[in-house]
Parts: C-alpha cells; sequence; structure tokens
C-alpha cells in the first residue's frame, strides 16, 4: 500500500512510520518543515517526504493523489493560538477538499475519547475535526484514546516529575477524575491493523486500557514502580489557574500546555466497550507493565519520539526552522572561540551529548541559575533536557535551546534559544580544517537587548572559554 503519514514528526506518527515500512509499505510523510524529517528517512526507499501544511491548500499539490490509506495525526495541544479549534477545523477541511478528488480509499484519525457533555475545548474540537472528515469518497476510521502512556508522552513525563520531584503533593481536586489510560505500543497495534481492514470503513471506536483509574491512582502506581513512598492530598480550592501553575513549576510542561491539560483533566476519559479488541487481536497493556515497559526503552535509550520535541514545548518557535537556519550577520554581538582538535571523533561526540544530564561542561551551576530565572520569568528553563543522550536532530528539543542544525557528516550542529530574552541567540558548533568553531550569536531587541548582553558578558567569557576547552579535552 501506499500510505500517507499526517503529524509525521510528531510523536505518535514518527512511532508509525517504521512499523508501516517493515509491513512492506510505501509511506509519505506529509511535514510542514523538511528539516524536521529524521536524516535517515531520506535514503529509505521506501519513503517520501513532502512538504506539506494543511492551513495552505496550494501546499498539499505536493501531495501524491495515489495514496490507499492516510493517517490523520494532526492535533494542537497548545494554546498559542485562541482560534485553534478554527484552525484545526481549516485542516480537517482542507484535507477532506484535496482528498475527495484522489484515489484514497480510508483516513484513519487518531482522537480522543469525548463520551462526556461537557468537553474541553481541545476535546470539542478534536469532535468536530470527526464530523468534519466524515466524506462519501473515502471512508474513515475513527480511534478515540484515552491517556497515551508511553517513553517520552507527555502523561507519561509529568506524572513522572511529579512523583520523583514531589514526596508529598498538595494536588487539586481534579486528581480524582477517572480516566483509561492506554499504552502508546497498544496504539500503535490499533492504528497499524485497522489500514485498508472494510470491516472498520465508516466506525468510530474507543480505545483504552483494562483499567479505571483517577489521575492520583497513577501517580501511585507510578510511585510503587519506581519504589517511592509518596503521600497525596487533594485540595478543592485550587482553580485552573492554580493548578496551570503548580503544573507548569514543578514539572517540565510549559504554561500553555499546563493550561490545556489542566481543562481537560476535569473530564472523564472513559471509553465506551465495543468489539474493536476482539476485531484487531489487540489485547491492552495494564497501567503498570505500560510504565514498566517505558522505562525498559528510557534505560536502554531507545526512546522513538517525546513530546519535548515537538513544537508545543517551543518557547519561542513556532512550525519552520528555515527561518532561523542562517545566523545573521549583522547587528549581532559574538563571541567567537577555536581550539585545535586533539580527538576528533572525542569532540564530536561531546558536542553531540551535550546537555541534558551530561550538563555543558563547564559551570553547570551558572546554566541552572540561568534555567531558574528563565522558569520565573515565564521561559521553559532547563527542564525539558534531551530524549537522546547522543543523538541530535534538527527539531530536537535541548534544555531551553532548539536543535535548527544537526549533521555529524558536516560536523556542524546549530542551537537556537527558546529562554525568555530580549532578543535572539544562537550557538553554534563547527569542526573545519582540524580546529573546533564555536560561535554565540545574539541579536537585540532595542536598549533592553543590549543591556542584556552586557550584563551576561563576564559570565559568557567564563562559561563559553571552559566550555570550549571541554570539548576537546576533559
Amino acid at each position: 500500500m501506499k500510505i500517507l503519514i499526517t503529524g509525521a514528526t510528531g510523536y505518535i506518527g514518527k512511532r508509525l512510520i517504521p512499523i508501516l515500512i517493515n509491513e512492506g509499505h510505501h509511506v509519505v510523510c506529509a511535514v510542514r518543515d523538511a528539516l524536521r524529517a529524521d536524516k535517515t528517512y531520506l535514503d529509505d526507499e521506501h519513503i517520501s517526504i513532502v512538504e506539506a501544511d494543511f492551513l495552505k491548500p496550494e501546499t498539499l499539490i505536493n501531495i501524491p493523489k495515489d495514496i490507499d490509506v492516510a493517517y490523520y495525526l494532526i492535533h494542537s495541544m497548545s494554546n498559542t493560538s485562541k482560534d485553534f479549534e478554527k484552525l484545526e477545523a481549516k485542516c480537517a477541511e482542507n484535507f477532506k477538499s484535496y482528498f475527495e478528488d484522489s484515489k484514497l480509499k480510508q483516513t484513519i484519525y487518531l482522537s480522543g475519547i469525548t463520551n462526556e457533555e461537557d468537553l474541553s475545548k481541545h476535546l470539542q474540537s478534536r469532535k468536530n475535526v470527526e464530523d468534519l472528515l466524515a466524506s462519501n469518497t473515502y471512508a474513515l476510521t475513527v480511534f478515540k484514546a484515552g491517556i497515551i502512556v508511553g517513553s517520552g508522552s507527555s502523561s507519561f513525563e509529568i506524572i513522572r516529575d511529579l512523583v520523583e520531584k514531589l514526596p508529598v503533593m498538595v494536588a487539586p481536586k481534579w486528581l480524582n477524575t477517572k480516566t483509561q489510560p492506554l499504552a502508546v505500543r497498544d496504539v500503535l497495534a490499533f492504528l497499524s491493523k485497522a489500514k485498508g481492514n472494510e470491516m472498520l470503513y465508516n466506525k468510530s471506536y474507543d480505545i483504552f486500557g483494562p483499567e479505571v483509574l483517577t489521575y492520583k491512582q497513577m501517580l501511585l502506581q507510578f510511585a510503587k514502580i519506581r519504589g517511592l513512598k509518596r503521600y497525596i492530598l487533594t485540595v478543592p480550592v485550587m482553580t485552573p489557574k492554580l493548578s496551570s501553575y503548580w503544573l507548569y513549576f514543578v514539572t517540565s510542561t510549559s504554561y500553555k500546555l499546563a493550561s490545556t491539560l489542566v481543562d481537560s483533566m476535569g473530564v472523564e476519559i472513559v471509553g465506551n466497550p465495543s468489539d474493536i479488541n476482539n476485531i484487531l487481536k489487540v489485547d491492552p497493556l495494564t497501567y503498570t507493565e505500560a510504565v514498566k515497559l517505558a522505562f525498559e526503552k528510557i534505560e536502554q535509550n531507545s526512546i522513538v519520539s517525546s513530546w519535548k520535541d515537538s513544537m508545543i514545548s517551543s518557547g519561542r518557535l513556532k512550525n519552520s526552522l528555515h527561518k532561523y537556519i542562517n545566523v545573521p550577520k549583522y547587528g549581532c554581538f559574538k563571541d567567537y572561540k577555536q581550539r585545535t582538535i586533539v580527538d576528533e571523533t572525542f569532540t564530536i561526540n561531546r558536542i553531540w551529548s551535550i546537555g541534558g544530564s551530561t550538563g555543558w561542561y563547564y559551570g553547570n551551576v551558572l546554566w541552572k541559575v540561568r534555567g531558574y530565572l528563565d522558569k520565573l520569568f515565564g521561559g521553559i528553563g532547563l527542564r525539558r533536557g534531551r530524549t537522546h543522550n547522543s543523538d541530535l536532530n534538527a527539531g530536537d528539543a535541548l534544555d531551553f535551546w532548539r536543535v535548527i542544525f544537526s549533521d555529524k557528516k558536516e560536523k556542524k550542529l546549530l542551537l537556537y534559544a527558546e529562554m525568555k530574552l530580549p532578543g535572539e541567540a544562537w550557538l553554534e558548533f563547527k569542526i573545519e580544517d582540524g580546529l573546533l568553531k564555536q560561535t554565540a550569536t545574539f541579536r537585540p531587541r532595542g536598549l533592553a537587548g543590549r543591556l542584556y548582553w552586557y550584563s551576561v558578558l563576564p559570565f559568557h567569557g567564563l562559561i563559553f572559554k571552559g566550555m570550549i576547552n571541554k570539548l576537546i579535552s576533559i
């Protein structure tokens, strides 16, 4: 089959692609920014990458018309736009308009469980998208999932932050909301097994794990698996805004995403039973099994995708990396240093392992202070870390940076700052002619930007000098 994946750089899309390839299908990955596509795709004859933005119908012409099955994985969990419902609706309308004049046989849409009358804005939007995608020319199969549990999923990482950081939690009352968590492995099984199955044409199914749990029970089970004793007290007086700040300061989520999650967590996510498990021969894992499996992937450093790498965790970037890949030359302050390389392989490995649990090799206390200050002023701080210990790809989050360009063959890594700044900042590492060239570039915005640069200049001189020395030699 020729299969289209929309949202190909997202959490589910990245994990679904290799499954479909291993089954012998040709996969067309629709991405808004080709720079964010996995570089290994370029060498795979079974994968095609096309740039297409479903908010811009003129770009959809890049998608071939001979698609057999399409996966609709376009979702917005960020409140960056007050009109996100309209934007999601427009994406669905443009998708339908384009593919009604094509050979498409089936669209598979991953949505959320929407059985309550009083839905959050995001769940209501997903329900509206389902209605908009329905067509007379292609079949629509809808899977409505509960909380997805897997290495790198937002729910898993947020619960992990809460459990590992707080021995005692004074938490909002929505921790008593019921839900049915589902392992990401099972989500992928439902999605992959549904393609081409005519029994599922024009039908909708709730997919969920075998247990009904409250968020409080999920936290306590998670703590038990990690061998931690935790105490949770729920209070009825915490407003949605306070709840959002509580999640924001304790976990790795952004405030905007925290607000969205709080809005949704007040809604029970309990699915309606059906025969879909028997039809597709899927036996969903328990919550405990899903968490243990996630930690196996983490310990093996084999996390395929993480919500932190999606643009919803971004402090400044929106969709395209192209805008930031050309570092400005004029009107900027620069800190440039170079060193002769002793062992090129050693230096490259050090560069591509920077940040996260490894740290920044020099002045880590100062990096942490900068992260705390950033978070205090509403930024993202250092809390995101990195998805892989030794691998970086364009689009990945790296503490309070975003990877703009990463190529070991070209021996170049370019980062863009997503912390709160009165301007824009880049950090580049490049190896040429036996030299490691390290350049920090700052483009100030107004007087505040210039004052900021001069105020941190003494620290930059210390940190950047120490860092480049550590990159060429321990």
